[in-house]
């Protein structure tokens, strides 16, 4: 039945493939003469994506481009459609760009930013609505999410969100409130200990964040989050982790004369518990990731890279994992460590035409004085406009089990 199940994936993928001609982008001769926005003003979008629309001056017309970028433009304005015109431009081999805004904003806009089944750990989902009145965003949702860590927790969160605060493009402000409920795996409840890494019955969270654009595609947030965790036993103690946090994010476009596309993105962040804010743990948490995909008409690569240490001691939620339906995939996260560990290197390449897609996994999570042990994985699958269908294998000598997985996560 499996192998059935391999054979209908990997021949669907190739009829959806097409023939080689469909490779050729005969758009890619022609040069952007000007982009315009109608329908709205331009003002209302952030400055970060009012660059990359300006950036398409000069470059070579790309159709996925125009799609990302119109997707992008509708999400900010919250409007009901964003699309684009290619018109001929003043010149030969020119165009003039067009966004066209379709609908007044909406004020109320209900979203689905999870909706995941893995096949050993069930079903994640969230929904979330959002309110938005002129620069500030209002945003609550409820979320059950067995993937992300070691616990599933299952709650609501709240959140406040403004990026132009007092008016001004380079200063955003984001306050969150969560509150959740948590279900142990087994193998995580006979792991913990306590005395050291106990568990907890909930969790809630409050955490502001204030955001500055440096220099370009150079943001930093700084804020703290004040996290209290319930115990299982009524006559235990709550405990807290109340931590500075900073995170540097650095996202980069790029086009070159021959229209391949190329993003970078890179983020490294920093949760500082300290008894300086009443915290009954006290730890550092790093974490680095850099992602780089290569686009060339329906072919893309991309390049993902993670590593991750504490310092300390830090509470099961902050703990890293792998195993999950992005990393490691066909791995069962509690059959690596069912309480995460203190260390984690993880690193993912993907090839992907139009559709189809295949990925290769290998990453290490352990603890400090335990021994590395790297693994690897490999899957095939389909992925369009984030959903996501996929089976991924372990690899490892003694047996072959795939896992299957399928939905979204933004």
């Amino acid at each position: 039945m499996k192998c059935a199940w391999l054979g209908c994936l990997v021949w669907g993928s190739l009829l959806i493939a097409g023939s080689p001609q469909s490779e050729i982008n005969v758009n890619s001769r022609y040069t952007v003469e000007s982009v315009q926005l109608s329908g709205a003003e331009e003002s209302r979008i952030s400055a970060g994506l009012r660059r990359e629309i300006a950036r398409l001056t000069g470059e070579k017309l790309n159709a996925s481009l125009l799609e990302d970028l119109a997707r992008r433009i509708r999400k900010e304005l919250h409007v009901r459609a964003v699309s684009h015109q290619v018109l001929r431009g003043e010149n030969p081999e020119h165009v003039k760009v067009v966004f066209e805004v379709e609908g007044r904003p909406r004020s109320y806009e209900l979203s689905i930013p999870t909706f995941l089944y893995h096949a050993k750990q069930g079903w994640s989902a969230a929904v979330e609505g959002t309110v938005q009145i002129s620069d500030h965003r209002m945003t609550a949702g409820v979320v059950s999410d067995g993937d992300a860590l070691a616990e599933r927790y299952a709650g609501v969160n709240a959140r406040y969100e403004n990026r132009r605060v007092a008016g001004n493009e380079r200063v955003g402000f984001r306050f969150l409130a969560e509150t959740y409920h948590q279900q142990w795996n087994g193998a995580t409840r006979r792991a913990s200990d306590p005395d050291s890494i106990p568990t907890y019955r909930s969790r809630q969270n409050l955490e502001p964040t204030v955001t500055l654009a440096l220099a370009g595609p150079l943001t930093v947030s700084v804020g703290a989050g004040f996290q209290r965790m319930e115990p299982e036993f009524t006559a235990a103690t709550p405990q807290s982790a109340n931590a500075l946090v900073t995170t540097l994010r650095y996202h980069r476009r790029m086009e070159d004369s021959g229209s391949d596309q190329h993003e970078l993105d890179a983020d490294y962040s920093l949760r500082a518990a300290t008894r300086i804010l009443d915290s009954d743990y006290v730890y550092a948490r790093h974490r680095a990731a850099v992602r780089y995909s290569f686009e060339r008409g329906r072919h893309t690569i991309v390049e993902h890279a993670m590593a991750g240490a504490i310092t300390g001691r830090a509470p099961l939620f902050e703990r890293f994992v792998l195993g999950t339906s992005s990393t490691l995939r066909g791995w069962n996260k509690f059959d690596l460590d069912p309480l995460g560990g203190d260390r984690v290197a993880h690193n993912t390449v993907e090839y992907r035409y139009r559709v189809f897609e295949v990925f290769y996994d290998t990453g290490a999570v352990w603890s400090q004085g335990q021994p590395m042990v790297v693994r690897h994985a490999a899957g095939l699958g389909l992925r369009h406009s984030g959903f996501t269908l996929a089976v991924a294998f372990p690899l490892r000598d003694n047996r072959v089990e795939p896992m299957f997985m399928l939905g979204m996560n933004y």
